[in-house]
C-alpha cells in the first residue's frame, strides 16, 4: 500500500503528465514553436521575460510565425518586416483586439483605449485622434508649446555650465508638460509635488517588468488581489494617476466648458454633454479618466526614453554629433526658431533621429493583441481569440531591409545624394488599427527637442568616464541604464566655426 507521500507524488505526476499531453494536443492548432511544459509553458525557455532577441532566435528555428506559451496561454509571434506588415496592415481589422486578462481588466475596468476592444474602443480612439488634430497636431500652435518646453530644457542644461548631470528628470519634465498642455491646457512647475509624483507613478507603471507576477495574477486573480507582492504597486500608481486627472477634470467643470474648447478635457466634457441623453454612449468621465492616464503614460515614456537614447548615442558617437551640428550651423540662422518643417532642410539630422528610433527602439513589441476574426497568415490559420504579438524590433533589424542592421548608421535613411528616405521596415510606432495614437506628436517633439539641444550644446562624458553602457533595461518601454553627461555650451566653438566659414 502506498504511503501518503507516495500517493501525493503519484497524483502530482499523473496531473503533470495529463497536463503535458493536453498541451501537446492543444498546440497542434497553432503555428509551431518550442515545446511547452505543464503550468509554466515556455516561460522557462524565455527566462521569465520576453526579449526581442530571444524571439528572433526562436524565429530562426520555427519560422517567422511561431507560438510561445506564457503559462497555459499560447501567444502567436509575428517576426520580420514582411510578416509583421502582412499581419498588422493587410489583416489590420482581424488583429485589432485586445485580450481581456484579469490584470488588464483590473487596471482598465474596461475603459479607455489601450486595454479595450470592439465598437466602444473604436469610438474612443476615433474621438481621441480627432481631438488631437483639433488641438493642433501638425499645426503651429502645438509646435509653439513644444518650442517653449525645448527652450526651458536648454535653459536647464545651460544652468549646469557643463557639469555632469542625469538628463532624465529634465527630459521627462519637458515631455510631460507637452502632454499636460495638450490635455489640461497648462503646464506644471517642476516643483509641484503632485506633478512630480505623477511622473514617478507613470514611470513605474510603464516600466513594470515582472512577467512572473503578471502571470501569477492572471492565473490566480482572486488570490493575487490580496497578496502584498510587487504588482500591488501598479494598482497604487494607477489609483494616484486617476486621482490626479480627476482633480483636473473637476477644475475644468468648475470653470465651465468654454464655447471654444481649449484642451482635450474641454473637448471630452463637451462630448459627454452632447451625448447625455444617449444611454448607449461610450462617453463618460470614467472613460475620460482612463484615456487621460493612458495618454500620459504612453506619451511620457516613449518620447522621454527615445531622447535619453539620443543623447547617449551622441556621446558614444561624437563624429555623428559633429556632423549634425555642422548641418544645423550651415542651414539655420542664429535667431531662427527651429520648426518641424525644418527637417526637410536638415536631412542628416532627420536621418540620425530616425536611426536612433530604429537602432534603439523603445517599444519592441508593444501590447499583446487578440484576433477578433478567424484569419489566415502566410499559410497558418489563426483562430478567433488567439493572442498575438508583433516583434517590431525584428522589422527594425531585418537584414533584408537594412544594410547594416546591427550598426548605428544614419545612411539607412539617406540616398546616394544625401536626401532623406524612409523604409517600409521602419515601424517603431507599430502599424494598423493599433498604431500609436501620439505618433505625430512624438515625431514633432523628437525633432524639435533634439535639434535645439544639439544646436546649443556638445554632449560629452563626464571627466574620468571612458565608456557608456549601451545595453537596455528590459521593460515595456526599453530604456538605457541611468547615466550622466556634460552639456558643454557650443557658443565659443560655433563662433570660431562660422568665422572660418566666412573666410
Amino acid at each position: 500500500m502506498l504511503s501518503p507521500t507516495e500517493l501525493l507524488l503519484s497524483l502530482l505526476v499523473t496531473v503533470l503528465t495529463a497536463q503535458y499531453l493536453k498541451l501537446q494536443w492543444s498546440r497542434r492548432r497553432y503555428p509551431p514553436g518550442p515545446t511547452p511544459l505543464p503550468i509554466i509553458g515556455n516561460l522557462w525557455t524565455l527566462k521569465f521575460e520576453i526579449r526581442h532577441e530571444t524571439l528572433m532566435q526562436l524565429a530562426e528555428t520555427y519560422g517567422n510565425i511561431f507560438t510561445v506559451w506564457l503559462g497555459q496561454k499560447p501567444v502567436v509571434v509575428l517576426n520580420g518586416c514582411q510578416t509583421i506588415r502582412d499581419g498588422l496592415l493587410s489583416h489590420s481589422e482581424e488583429l485589432s483586439g485586445r485580450p481581456i486578462t484579469p490584470l488588464f481588466e483590473e487596471i482598465s475596468k474596461g475603459k479607455g483605449v489601450a486595454f479595450t476592444s470592439g465598437d466602444k474602443w473604436k469610438q474612443q480612439r476615433r474621438f481621441a485622434l480627432m481631438t488631437l488634430r483639433n488641438l493642433g497636431l501638425g499645426k503651429k500652435i502645438l509646435e509653439q508649446r513644444i518650442q517653449e518646453e525645448a527652450k526651458k530644457l536648454v535653459e536647464f542644461f545651460a544652468m549646469k555650465k557643463g557639469d555632469a548631470v542625469n538628463p532624465s528628470p529634465a527630459l521627462l519634465n519637458s515631455v510631460t508638460n507637452v502632454i499636460a498642455a495638450v490635455v489640461f491646457g497648462h503646464r506644471f512647475s517642476s516643483e509641484d509635488k503632485d506633478f512630480l509624483q505623477l511622473m514617478e507613478a507613470s514611470e513605474f507603471f510603464a516600466n513594470f517588468t515582472d512577467i512572473f507576477w503578471a502571470w501569477l495574477f492572471d492565473a490566480f486573480p482572486w488570490l493575487m488581489r490580496h497578496l502584498p507582492a510587487p504588482h500591488q504597486k501598479i494598482f497604487k500608481c494607477q489609483t494616484f494617476m486617476e486621482t490626479f486627472v480627476k482633480k483636473e477634470i473637476t477644475r475644468h467643470k468648475e470653470n465651465g466648458v468654454p464655447e471654444q474648447p481649449e484642451d482635450f478635457v474641454d473637448y471630452y466634457l463637451t462630448q459627454i454633454s452632447k451625448a447625455s441623453d444617449d444611454s448607449t454612449t461610450p462617453y463618460d468621465e470614467d472613460n475620460l479618466v482612463h484615456l487621460l492616464v493612458e495618454l500620459f503614460v504612453a506619451g511620457m515614456e516613449t518620447t522621454n526614453n527615445t531622447l535619453l537614447w539620443a543623447l547617449l548615442h551622441m556621446v558614444n558617437l561624437p563624429e555623428i554629433q559633429e556632423k549634425v551640428q555642422k548641418e544645423l550651423d550651415t542651414v539655420l540662422e542664429d535667431s531662427e526658431i527651429i520648426q518641424y518643417e525644418d527637417r526637410l532642410r536638415l536631412p542628416y539630422t532627420n536621418a540620425v533621429i530616425h536611426e536612433i528610433q530604429r537602432y534603439s527602439n523603445v517599444t519592441s513589441f508593444g501590447f499583446v493583441r487578440q484576433v477578433v476574426k478567424k484569419t489566415s497568415l502566410q499559410g497558418f490559420n489563426i483562430e478567433k481569440g488567439t493572442n498575438l504579438i508583433a516583434n517590431l524590433s525584428s522589422s527594425l533589424y531585418d537584414p533584408a531591409h537594412w544594410k547594416t542592421p546591427r550598426q548605428f548608421n544614419p545612411d539607412h535613411f539617406l540616398d546616394k545624394d544625401g536626401h532623406f528616405v524612409t523604409s517600409n521596415a521602419f515601424l517603431p510606432f507599430s502599424a494598423g488599427h493599433r498604431v500609436c495614437l501620439g505618433e505625430q506628436l512624438a515625431r514633432i517633439e523628437l525633432f524639435i527637442f533634439f535639434a535645439n539641444l544639439l544646436r546649443v550644446f556638445t554632449f560629452r562624458l563626464p571627466e574620468g568616464v571612458k565608456s557608456v553602457n549601451m545595453d537596455y533595461v528590459n521593460a515595456p518601454t526599453l530604456h538605457p541604464h541611468p547615466y550622466q553627461i556634460c552639456a558643454v555650451p557650443r557658443s565659443a566653438e560655433k563662433s570660431a566655426r562660422q568665422k572660418e566659414l566666412r573666410t
